[in-house]
């Protein structure tokens, strides 16, 4: 399926699930979408932690339509779930923006570690979350955000658990995208980065990790939402993790070597 025609479906309602493994070879992006007067704010802590926060695109004031990142696509409908965040707390869960949409949103799109696993697959690494049609596990863990005004925190990871020489593989793969996150920023023992239990995930759902294996660490797109929750504005829109936006940007397009 091409990016538009997933968009439209998405549109009409009928798809309402993470979007790990669909429409390979096209990048998918995390949203941030906050009024105008915070924007500048977002747009420093972006450029401070590019590992977490590699920005695809920068919309207009107002505009839903983000011409950089596909044709006919439409950012209040276009995305299987959203969430809203009011002072800082998840307020709603909606599944449209057209009657949230103002006039003073300015959106930030976030390349995503989805966007790489078609990469990884097309080397023979095989992806649990995948294969069991589960959303990717997301942590928070105790590596501090670069602050800009209000925006902090701690950066969260997303964990793919794969065996010693597919890790290998997969570092070498991924170092060649840092607009998708790039190399890992760990892989061992997840107390190290503050992560207590990998079977409690703060976002997504929880996948074995088998005793050949070790669990791998990227940084993800989802960092910005542990920001909005520490600067508690008073209203700030993003995707529902793991539900992402699909793009029209070839994965290749964006690879550095």
């Amino acid at each position: 399926m091409k990016p538009i025609q997933f968009r439209h479906l998405v549109r009409a309602g009928e798809f309402r699930k993470p979007t790990a493994g669909l429409c390979g070879g096209f990048a998918q992006a995390n949203l941030v979408i906050l009024p105008d007067a915070q924007a500048h704010d977002f747009l420093r802590f972006a450029q401070r932690n590019p590992k977490a926060c590699p920005l695809l695109a920068v919309g207009e004031a107002g505009a839903w339509n983000v011409p950089a990142l596909g044709a006919d696509l439409d950012l209040r409908t276009d995305v299987p779930g959203y969430y809203v965040y009011r002072d800082g707390e998840l307020a709603e869960t909606p599944v449209s923006l057209e009657g949230l949409w103002r006039d003073d949103l300015v959106a930030f799109a976030i390349g995503c570690s989805f966007s790489f696993e078609e990469m990884l697959l097309a080397a023979g690494i095989p992806l649990r979350h995948i294969e069991q049609d589960r959303n990717i596990a997301m942590y928070r863990t105790n590596i501090p955000n670069e602050v800009a005004g209000p925006f902090g925190g701690n950066m969260v990871v997303s964990m793919r658990p794969l065996k010693a020489r597919d890790a290998i593989r997969a570092i070498q793969i991924t170092s060649r995208f840092p607009a998708i996150h790039g190399a890992p920023v760990h892989l061992g023992d997840p107390r190290l980065i503050g992560i207590a239990d990998l079977a409690r995930p703060d976002y997504g759902d929880a996948v074995e990790v088998m005793t050949d294996e070790v669990p791998v660490f990227w940084a993800c797109g989802v960092t910005p939402q542990e920001a909005i929750r520490v600067a508690r504005l008073p209203f700030v829109i993003t995707h529902r993790p793991g539900y992402m936006l699909v793009t029209d940007i070839p994965n290749a397009s964006l690879a550095t070597l």
